[in-house]
């Protein structure tokens, strides 16, 4: 189905992935301006069912569960005992005793056995649902107009953050108003052997309006744009959630959980670095792994950094010692063996028109 549009391909945590399809900044600025289509089936889908399911997902995540009313999402994370990311992951809820879990391709069989490993008296199981599933993302201004007439769904009353069950295409679906690009747009949950069918039916609906085939490379500078992160590259098992500057989705006061000693304590004690966004000063852009320098000293590396095409900027991001984090904060990165000069800029770096 991808290679019949023309997709060029990469391997991505054990799946062959399209990159691209016409191009990577087209795509992008389809995305920014009508809308992009993604296959995001890669992504982990665990369910967790039982009469304590809620009990147990309250333990293994930071944020609080217990806000979420049915059919509400929320973006959470899986967390060691020092308060790092064992991943980030978004918490769908149907009712108090099933939740669905979609966490990062690369994480699924560990964030699998974490949540089982730490499960004790809670009567609730833990199923790996990411075979059976496929998930598409349509994301841009024109995601509505174009999803609409595929679906008895009305898509208005969907809010941000939380899905519907339906049909699209005169297919069963959990319809969802997330995504990962900074856009308006919806998330598709559908059966997997429906995949190819619905897909060609958005591609059809979505031809006058603009909308285009999207592979990975948009979608990694539309979240950078964003400031959506990455795990394995913006956070991992060696960063806090406070020091991915992602605080909102820590609740100590919700009761215990998995790492909230060390969360509570390192606020109490005040962050040694942070993670900040940054604009390069300068027309080469910064990549993942360039090393950052203030004052001629390397503190660290470039976690995500990219041309950013829609704000036709050289953008990243990078931890920093707290004391220089601040906004308009000047510092160096190494650009293939030069170095140009950065700054510490607001974020995300993009905000969609409301």
């Amino acid at each position: 189905m991808h290679e019949a549009l023309g997709a060029r391909f990469t391997e991505f945590a054990g799946w062959l992935m399209p990159v691209q399809y016409t191009g990577a900044i087209e795509e992008h600025l389809a995305v920014r301006t009508a809308a992009g289509l993604f296959d995001v089936s890669h992504m982990g889908r665990l369910e967790v069912r039982g009469r304590d399911a809620l009990t147990l997902i309250q333990k293994v995540t930071c944020n609080d569960a217990a806000r979420l009313r049915d059919h509400q999402v929320q973006y959470s994370a899986l967390t060691t005992e020092r308060g790092t990311f064992v991943d980030d992951l978004t918490v769908y809820r149907f009712r108090e005793d099933h939740f669905l879990l979609c966490v990062n391709a690369a994480n699924r069989e560990k964030d699998l056995r974490w949540i089982r490993q730490h499960r004790e008296d809670e009567e609730a199981e833990v199923y790996d649902v990411s075979d059976q599933m496929a998930q598409l993302a349509l994301q841009g201004p024109a995601a509505t107009e174009i999803l609409q007439p595929l679906t008895d769904v009305q898509l208005d009353h969907i809010r941000f953050y939380w899905f519907e069950q339906g049909e699209v295409a005169g297919v069963s679906a959990l319809i969802s108003r997330t995504g990962y690009t900074g856009e308006d747009g919806f998330e598709l949950y559908i059966p997997a052997a429906s995949a190819e069918w619905v897909w060609n039916r958005l591609l059809d609906a979505g031809q006058s309006a603009g909308m285009k085939p999207c592979g990975l490379a948009a979608r990694n500078t539309l979240r950078l744009e964003a400031r959506l992160l990455l795990y394995g590259h913006d956070m991992d098992e060696t960063t806090t959630v406070w020091e991915a500057d992602l605080g909102w989705i820590v609740k100590l006061e919700k009761g215990d959980f998995i790492g909230r000693e060390a969360l509570r304590r390192q606020k109490a004690e005040g962050l040694r670095r942070k993670l900040v966004g940054f604009e390069v000063l300068d027309r080469a852009p910064a990549r993942e792994g360039y090393p950052v320098l203030i004052h001629g000293r390397v503190v660290g590396q470039v976690t995500s950094g990219s041309y950013a095409p829609f704000l036709r900027k050289n953008i990243g991001l990078t931890y920093l010692p707290i004391e220089h984090t601040a906004i308009g904060t000047r510092f160096h990165i190494r650009v293939r063996g030069r170095e140009v000069e950065a700054e510490v800029v607001p974020t995300p770096f993009y905000k969609r028109p409301r």
